[in-house]
């Protein structure tokens, strides 16, 4: 091996100091917010058995829904028989054109604590999921929201006592987690990676004191405290970011804390088609432009280490600057690193088969991305459902 040229050529001493950089921002990036979560027990937030009776607040649990009978058929049982002191379920049904109105009729004759709000007319100017939540959320009777969606079903009938055991040390937001449902196919598999590194990413970083962003599959917030701080006022005219940007705008480390435990877990139906998952990720990065600045740097970290690593890593190669032998082992241990982090996490976000195959995984998701973030910049209004 010649190693004649790396100390005497200014631009493979920048090329490998570039690489080293950008690797030891990766492999940090892995330990400090994949393992972080892998290996978190929660043991800060208290279990069921250990919060006396008269602790637990009134929730309502909010949802609204779209043409979503199929869903709420499979999910509404699970919602309303939740062993749960004081609860409600509340249904916006926003003008469905399906059997979502009779669904809802027939279980609230079977379930006074099913609350449906009907609305068979489109009244809703900023055409995003914003004015039907709203209306949930006013018509809501108890003391904490919690927000899920039609097609989410709890993992556990103790679903409700596991997220409001967030509450017990006095937080106003408690982030949830929800996991996608496993069938055996490629889009399938890019799906539960996706959702598995967006939600280490909020989950994560909501640990080290930083609750940028959440989801609305699993979400609660005291019901003065959102209205207190305004609900969706200040951003109503965006179409997306009911969940999104009011954790982004009111979240902190004070307020803000995270259950992480099997039984807080709901499981979702993860999208038949690329496109109909093309437009969900789409609702998801089309509000990060409006976030703060501090956050947007933060998620700027990742994705242009990995742009510097491979574009510094190729360039090494193909220009014969340096032992592409060693370049391999460089690449190879920064991979197992990543496998190794990537499984512990997988493991504690019960995701399966996915953390051996991220190295390839990170690479796609790196263009794919990209052109995600462009194409939002030039969309201004993507519709809900």
């Amino acid at each position: 091996m010649d190693f004649s040229n790396v100390l005497t050529d200014s631009f493979t001493i920048f090329l490998l100091a570039v690489l080293l950089l950008s690797t030891l921002t990766l492999s940090l990036y892995y330990g400090l917010v994949y393992l972080r979560v892998g290996l978190n027990k929660d043991t800060r937030t208290p279990l069921p058995d250990a919060v006396p009776d008269n602790a637990w607040p009134s929730v309502s649990v909010v949802i609204v829904a779209h043409n979503e009978s199929e869903f709420l058929k499979e999910s509404l049982p699970y919602l309303l028989e939740q062993e749960y002191p004081d609860y409600e379920v509340v249904v916006v049904d926003y003008t469905s054109q399906d059997d979502t109105p009779f669904v809802l009729r027939v279980c609230a004759e079977n379930y006074p604590h099913l609350k449906p709000v009907n609305f068979p007319e489109d009244v809703n100017m900023f055409r995003g999921k914003k004015y039907p939540l709203s209306i949930g959320i006013k018509s809501a009777t108890k003391d904490v929201i919690l927000l899920t969606e039609p097609d989410c079903i709890p993992r556990s009938f103790d679903w409700i006592r596991h997220m409001m055991c967030g509450y017990m040390h006095g937080a106003s937001i408690v982030m949830g987690y929800s996991l996608l449902k496993e069938n055996n196919t490629l889009l399938n598999a890019f799906e539960r990676y996706d959702n598995m590194m967006f939600s280490a990413s909020y989950i994560g970083m909501a640990m080290m004191g930083n609750p940028y962003t959440a989801t609305g599959r699993n979400l609660s917030y005291r019901r003065d405290f959102f209205f207190n701080k305004g609900g969706f006022i200040s951003h109503y005219t965006i179409p997306d970011g009911a969940d999104d940007l009011f954790v982004n705008q009111n979240a902190n480390k004070a307020n803000a804390t995270v259950v992480l435990r099997d039984d807080a877990y709901v499981e979702a139906d993860a999208r038949a088609t690329f496109a109909q998952w093309h437009l969900d990720r789409l609702h998801r990065y089309g509000t990060r432009r409006y976030y703060g600045f501090k956050d947007k740097c933060m998620l700027l970290i990742y994705p242009v280490s990995q742009i510097l690593f491979w574009v510094s890593l190729l360039l090494l190669v193909f220009n014969s600057l340096f032992p592409w032998q060693l370049l391999l082992c460089w690449l190879v241990l920064k991979m197992g690193w990543q496998i190794v982090t990537c499984s512990v996490l997988a493991k504690r976000l019960k995701v399966k088969k996915v953390q051996y195959f991220s190295p390839i995984f990170e690479l796609y998701f790196l263009f794919a991305n990209t052109i995600l973030h462009l194409l939002t910049l030039r969309k201004k209004n993507i519709r809900w459902r």
